[in-house]
């Protein structure tokens, strides 16, 4: 099992200090800070399966990230972007504080969701902008052909600062206290699930603070347990690269690449990016359940255990135990990194002795800030 307390910044560092080598990646146009750089046209004339072996190698064993210059026609972007920009004002209009898995709340705007409401916006405008090939050719190789697209729309405004250098989802979203009970395997697993990815809607130079990288990170056992270490914090500031955008660019990495947004240095700039989030297909039960009605009905029994252990082991297969997925908007992740699962509500529930109607009206409400709409 992998440990907090034995994770030491000289063992991260001595993994980063691995080279980014054109020569393993012949479709490549070139390495820039050790992140490897591809044009869209070359990459998809190329032969497709060796297309699809070269990412998947570039994003596993190689330096963790990659960007695809020309991946959305820029004007399709700038489409989008006005839609983006038209639900940002009517957020601010109305008042509402879209919180931030790793940045102060305020400090940038959100668009939770901006898949489902670009959609419902403007059809054209998403079909041609998720349509494009490139996103579909490196998402097929890092998860296969049955993906799960989400995205979530970030603007770091003028002085925004800098997120702290982080991993991300699944493992990313949790402490390192949660963390240690899983097994070493899900350290590996865990990023195999998901790309991260993202589109430039704006030329993206260094001053507007494009994202830090830490090309090779990906490959640290222990990089999900750094979270909240001053000592890992001051070196992967130190130690990540950046490197500018142009609109239309898309930046692809592991979810276990340590990464963050920079510091956007200017005072009129609002540099807009729209976070692509890919999910596995096979992060999926076999069955459908209603986890509700198992917990309203066993939920009497529970309460009369008391402190029997079998209640809390119970409780796991009965209830929803992960935050994800939900609706950002109306369930933010205000106070932590992910807002109460299902079983949170059942153990607050159980902890202070509700009523079953009281528990059945959490969890109705638990249930509609989930709907999307």
């Amino acid at each position: 099992m992998l440990r907090a307390a034995d994770c030491r910044v000289e063992d991260l560092e001595a993994v980063c200090a691995e080279r980014t080598d054109i020569s393993d990646y012949p479709l490549a146009d070139r390495v820039e800070s050790g992140v490897l750089v591809y044009a869209a046209a070359a990459l998809l004339a190329a032969p497709r399966q060796q297309a699809l072996e070269e990412l998947a190698g570039a994003l596993g064993d190689g330096p963790g990230v990659l960007i695809v210059e020309g991946a959305v026609d820029p004007a399709v972007v700038d489409r989008a972007t006005a839609v983006f920009f038209d639900i940002i004002d009517a957020q601010r209009a109305a008042g509402r504080s879209v919180g931030d898995h790793f940045a102060e709340v305020g400090a940038n705007d959100r668009i939770w969701n901006s898949l489902e409401k670009l959609a419902v916006a403007a059809p054209g405008t998403f079909v041609d902008y998720h349509g494009s090939p490139v996103l579909d050719l490196v998402s097929t190789a890092w998860l296969g052909p049955a993906y799960q697209m989400t995205a979530q729309v970030n603007v770091v405004n003028p002085g925004g600062a800098a997120q702290v250098p982080h991993r991300d989802y699944h493992l990313g979203f949790m402490s390192a206290a949660q963390i240690e009970p899983y097994p070493t395997h899900v350290h590996a697993l865990s990023p195999a699930l998901t790309l991260q990815a993202a589109v430039a809607h704006d030329d993206t130079p260094l001053e507007t603070g494009p994202t830090m990288l830490l090309p090779h990170s990906q490959k640290y056992p222990g990089g999900y347990l750094i979270a909240g270490r001053e000592d890992f914090r001051a070196y992967t500031e130190a130690a990540c690269v950046q490197v500018p955008f142009a609109k239309g660019d898309a930046i692809f990495f592991s979810p276990a690449l340590i990464h963050g947004a920079g510091t956007n240095r200017t005072s009129d700039v609002r540099r807009m990016v729209n976070l692509l989030q890919v999910s596995s297909a096979f992060g999926r039960a076999m069955e459908s359940v209603d986890r509700e009605r198992i917990v309203l009905a066993v939920y009497p029994e529970l309460l009369a255990r008391g402190d029997d252990p079998a209640v809390q082991v119970a409780l796991r297969s009965a209830a929803e135990g992960y935050a994800f997925p939900t609706n950002l908007d109306l369930d933010p992740p205000v106070d932590g990194l992910a807002p109460p699962s299902q079983a949170d509500v059942v153990r607050q529930a159980l902890d202070e002795k509700w009523e079953l109607d009281d528990l059945r009206a959490a969890l109705q409400s638990h249930a509609r800030r989930r709907e999307t709409a």
